[in-house]
């Protein structure tokens, strides 16, 4: 009995039980590993493959879809436009076929007057006198008032843009 105490105490057997007990700890630290590794599976990482190809192949042709779709509402859109325009074009086409609506527009715009009538200009008051203090171009070079004219002309078309 006293060989098998001293067994028990010795510093061999001590190493083994920890190398026992170390192992055990390792081998149960291991199976959990592999408890949690279970869960994705070939199968799922080959599912999960071919659905991102399958992302990635129908991503583009998706995008081009879209894209021609939102085209053709734009050229729709444009063609019915152009069809409203051609009917407003057609109404004032058919507008100045009539001799009375072409006599009127002639009056109003090149005033016009027919035979025995007496035609009046009336002149805004306040237009004349702004017409009267904007003689500052009489001083100047005729080119610069030709340049001047240049740029407001310029000017009055930048907003168009």
């Amino acid at each position: 009995m006293a060989v098998k105490d001293r067994d028990r105490f010795s510093t061999a057997t001590r190493i083994r039980l920890l190398g026992e007990q170390t192992a055990a700890r390792v081998y149960r630290s291991q199976t959990k590993r592999q408890a949690r590794r279970s869960r994705l599976t070939g199968r799922a990482a080959l599912l999960a493959l071919v659905v991102c190809s399958l992302v990635v192949a129908l991503a583009y042709p998706i995008r081009q879809y879209v894209a021609q779709r939102a085209e053709i509402a734009d050229l729709e859109r444009e063609q019915r436009q152009a069809r409203e325009r051609v009917e407003r074009l057609r109404d004032q086409k058919a507008r100045w076929q009539d001799d009375a609506y072409a006599e009127q527009q002639i009056r109003k715009r090149l005033h016009y007057v027919m035979p025995g009538e007496t035609g009046y200009v009336v002149i805004d008051p306040d237009a004349a006198k702004q017409s009267r203090t904007d003689t500052g171009g009489a001083d100047r070079p005729w080119y610069s008032n030709v340049w001047d004219g240049v740029d407001k002309a310029d000017a009055a078309e930048a907003p168009d843009r």
